[in-house]
């Protein structure tokens, strides 16, 4: 397992602090098919994860796979236009590189957002569903050596999404007329989508959507004590199996595509306020 060390964290971050400007406070995490939320930033600074040390590429389906600098909602931020799967055949450090790099770079804040499944009965296709919770079905990413630069060993997820941020949310939304949903979300590995049979399961124990992605990411970000607002976009339904029904990648891309801008506008004022 490849193990990285304090110094490859901040060459990557030295890498970008070179080419950014200002000193963003918030970072964003734009899953599948969200990549959009990045075509609102002003006067964006584009650096592609190939051109990082230490970055892996993403190959994901809807992931573009750049670092976005400049200003959303007045201040200053940092998006990746794409992350990485586990899926992918990396490994959760590399998965996770750049959580540890935006904290090295000052992120004190950060949004993440993924196409999800929904099991909850109540949710539909658009949805959109603050993250309070989730379900870790993934292999932590904090196993092995703990790196006592970014945390301590054994990290609280009591509240691993931040009450406050989920409160701004929900004030937003009902300023704006945006309805939202709020559930917990449960983190497989895939790449295979799920089963009817799984996804009654992960229903039964408590889980509203499912993805495969995100978990990873507010873990580590927990870690290193980053203050975690977490959002999906309901992308098919989970629980409604008709005879012709099948899972499709190319079906989560245009839903996700069609709830972008609603959820830049929530990512947009949130930032705002933070």
């Amino acid at each position: 397992m490849e193990i990285f060390q304090t110094g490859d964290y901040q060459e990557a971050a030295s890498y970008i602090a070179e080419r950014i400007q200002g000193s963003p406070k918030t970072g964003v995490i734009l899953g599948s098919g969200l990549g959009t939320l990045a075509d609102q930033i002003e006067d964006p600074v584009v650096i592609p994860y190939a051109d990082i040390p230490h970055f892996v590429r993403s190959t994901a389906t809807g992931h573009k796979g750049n670092f976005v600098c400049g200003r959303l909602g007045g201040k200053w931020i940092l998006a990746m236009q794409g992350r990485f799967h586990y899926y992918e055949g990396y490994s959760m450090l590399q998965v996770t590189f750049p959580v540890r790099v935006m904290r090295l770079l000052g992120v004190e804040n950060l949004l993440v957002s993924n196409a999800a499944g929904g099991i909850n009965t109540t949710f539909k296709v658009g949805d959109l569903m603050i993250i309070r919770d989730h379900i870790n079905m993934m292999p932590n990413p904090l196993i092995g050596p703990n790196n006592e630069d970014f945390g301590t060993r054994f990290p609280d997820m009591t509240r691993a999404y931040d009450r406050d941020l989920i409160r701004y949310a929900e004030e937003i939304a009902q300023k704006r007329s945006i309805p939202l949903k709020k559930g917990v979300y449960v983190g497989l590995t895939g790449p295979s989508f799920e089963t009817p049979s799984e996804y009654a399961f992960y229903g039964k124990v408590g889980g509203d959507a499912i993805g495969m992605s995100t978990v990873p990411e507010v873990i580590v970000a927990r870690h290193a004590r980053m203050r975690v607002f977490g959002m999906s976009v309901i992308t098919n339904e989970g629980y409604h199996f008709a005879d012709d029904f099948v899972n499709d990648g190319a079906d989560v891309i245009t839903a996700a595509n069609k709830a972008a801008t609603i959820m830049t506008q929530v990512f947009t004022d949130l930032i705002q306020k933070i």
